[in-house]
């Protein structure tokens, strides 16, 4: 994140690493909104704007999609999966190879902590690009899906009963593997809330789960860990010291399981930083962890 500099007279200057950590803070619920805009206010006093503040850390998926929504070699569309002891019924955008012929390896794809956005669906279109099924779960689906900015799918997917979406992410994982077009092999990905779900897989359904790849997750319930046995390749940003400092724990767990594992740690990047929809996007960084987790499922799956 060394590429964003704000306009001054003079030498530019980056952005400095508190607005990414305070953006962190408001993501996750740990400030509100008010208390973010004061601390941004904060660094527009010292000579920043405001607006490239703004912009350098919220959103913006038109500048995102690596792969569009219609490209000739995917199909994708929506589709519901019975949930019952989640919300009921779950809701997911599937993204397959076009033309596919014979069954293939599947790979769930969950969210952020605020439903299924436009980056995460082209995420799974990045999978169908490489030969994968992908499924990607809304967690909004009972209170209508995504709403079409992250503030208020934040705010909605705060609202609803956490273990609730737990379950509706595993019976999602289960639908997938038992999927027809599937070829019994189930890979898992997920970033932020969506890497906390992958490491909850990985505990839950240990020998159904043939491949994890949380980005930047936090751990499963202490009660749950040792079932983990892997295969996973966990994926960090080197400045996301929220995330990080769960790892010490974690690893020992997973040493004690004698699990299969891999730990990769992006110096200098953010939490997020796969996401090329925001000023935390690290290009580099990203690419090399995605690279990885392609070869990464192709081998296990």
């Amino acid at each position: 994140m060394h590429d964003l500099e704000q306009p001054s007279k003079g030498a530019p200057r980056p952005i400095p690493q508190e607005a990414f950590d305070w953006y962190d803070e408001y993501a996750h619920g740990l400030i509100d909104r008010r208390t973010f805009m004061s601390r941004l206010s904060g660094l527009a006093a010292a000579g920043f704007a405001l607006s490239t503040l703004t912009a350098a850390l919220m959103p913006n998926y038109a500048e995102a999609e690596q792969v569009s929504f219609n490209d000739p070699d995917i199909n994708a569309r929506y589709q519901t999966f019975p949930s019952p002891k989640g919300h009921g019924e779950g809701r997911g955008y599937w993204a397959a190879p076009a033309g596919l012929e014979g069954p293939a390896s599947t790979v769930l794809v969950v969210h952020e902590n605020r439903g299924l956005n436009p980056y995460v669906k082209d995420v799974a279109r990045r999978l169908a690009k490489a030969g994968f099924i992908a499924f990607a779960p809304d967690a909004l689906h009972p209170l209508g899906g995504y709403p079409g900015n992250d503030d208020e799918g934040r705010s909605m997917q705060r609202s609803m009963d956490r273990a609730k979406i737990e379950e509706d992410f595993i019976a999602a994982a289960s639908y997938l593997d038992g999927h027809p077009a599937g070829n019994g092999k189930l890979g898992a990905v997920g970033f932020c809330f969506g890497g906390y779900i992958v490491n909850l897989l990985a505990a839950v359904m240990p020998d159904q789960l043939d491949a994890g790849v949380p980005f930047y997750g936090t751990p499963a319930a202490e009660e749950l860990r040792g079932a983990v046995k892997g295969p996973l390749m966990l994926q960090f940003g080197g400045l996301d010291k929220r995330v990080n400092d769960t790892w010490p724990d974690y690893k020992a767990v997973l040493d004690a399981n004698g699990a299969d594992y891999v730990a990769h740690f992006y110096e200098g990047v953010n939490h997020g930083f796969h996401n090329d929809s925001t000023g935390r996007y690290a290009p580099e960084e990203a690419e090399l962890a995605w690279s990885r987790t392609v070869e990464f499922f192709r081998e296990h799956l």
